[in-house]
């Protein structure tokens, strides 16, 4: 039996990954993640740790208590804004973290799974592969572009995955996501301008937490681009969210970026090709819409 460590268990995509995880009779789940478990009365047979990934001691406590076959690391700092205003609780996050995990892996030759995003690129190419040149134009996207570099450096077999506006449910979530902030605003009857200067892979988080699994099953070493497969505009993700929803879309109106005032810049167009993830993988993304629409029936199920 393999046994897997997975980081940020509470999380939007940790709570998705969970499920996968313990479904699977070869795989021993071990869960971490900061204060109790926010899905503790959902699941059963895994092990779960309130773990401070940025404290080196209990990262190694942990990691040599378990001794893992394999390490997903998806805890990390995302807000983009939060992380350009305390950048040095960002890199102990983003950065700090990582280096723990890895030295602690090493010890136990674990394959070590780290979640990244398209935000380590400036943003000047609409369609990008996983060869293309990082060049992140804020602090969110300079931390974990290092973390990158780390895992890479590192003795450690490893997979490197990129991901993009992630977009999902989950109870007690921390955050919210795109798609449910235009449903609230609709639903509220509050108008909205929503940028469509701005090109995004929006990616499913089961699609996310679905290429997780893959890499960890077949453990394929890389990095590849686990997104959704459409590059869309903010404006077109809102209006088709209003579609699907059966909202008033004349509550949305079309603006562009540089209306916006916002701590960190944004990367104009990240729109990860992930033709790579698909041949390799095996990984099939939903549409947009098809995501969009499994997003309303788990709203209906949780209201």
């Amino acid at each position: 039996m393999v046994k897997v460590l997975l980081t940020g268990g509470n999380g939007l995509l940790g709570q998705k990954l969970i499920p996968l995880l313990l479904s699977d009779d070869d795989i021993y789940t071990i869960v971490t993640s900061r204060g109790e478990a926010r899905f503790a009365e959902q699941y059963q047979d895994f092990q779960y740790f309130d773990l401070d990934i940025t404290n080196r001691d209990h990262v190694f406590n942990i990691v040599h208590l378990v001794r893992p076959d394999i390490i997903i690391h998806t805890a990390a700092m995302t807000n983009v804004d939060y992380c350009e205003q305390h950048q040095n609780e960002c890199w102990e996050v983003n950065v700090q973290s990582v280096a723990h995990l890895l030295h602690a892996a090493e010890a136990y030759n674990s394959f070590f799974v780290h979640l990244s995003t398209d935000f380590i690129f400036a943003g000047d190419k609409r369609y990008l592969t996983e060869e293309d040149k990082p060049q992140p134009i804020n602090f969110y996207g300079q931390s974990k572009l290092q973390a990158e570099v780390l895992v890479k450096q590192s003795r450690v077999k490893n997979a490197i995955l990129r991901t993009a506006l992630v977009y999902g449910l989950v109870p007690n979530m921390s955050r919210s996501n795109i798609v449910l902030w235009v449903k609230k605003s609709l639903e509220a009857q509050k108008p909205i301008s929503v940028v469509d200067d701005q090109y995004r892979t929006p990616t499913l988080v089961e699609d996310l937490a679905m290429g997780c699994y893959l890499v960890v099953k077949q453990q394929v070493e890389g990095i590849y681009n686990i997104s959704g497969g459409e590059v869309l505009t903010p404006h077109q993700m809102a209006l088709e969210v209003a579609d699907v929803f059966q909202l008033n879309p004349t509550l949305i109106s079309r603006t562009d970026a540089s209306k916006f005032s916002q701590t960190a810049r944004r990367p104009p167009e990240t729109g990860l090709m992930i033709d790579k993830a698909k041949s390799t993988l095996g990984y099939k993304p939903h549409t947009f819409r098809e995501g969009v629409s499994s997003l309303r029936q788990q709203c209906a199920v949780v209201s």
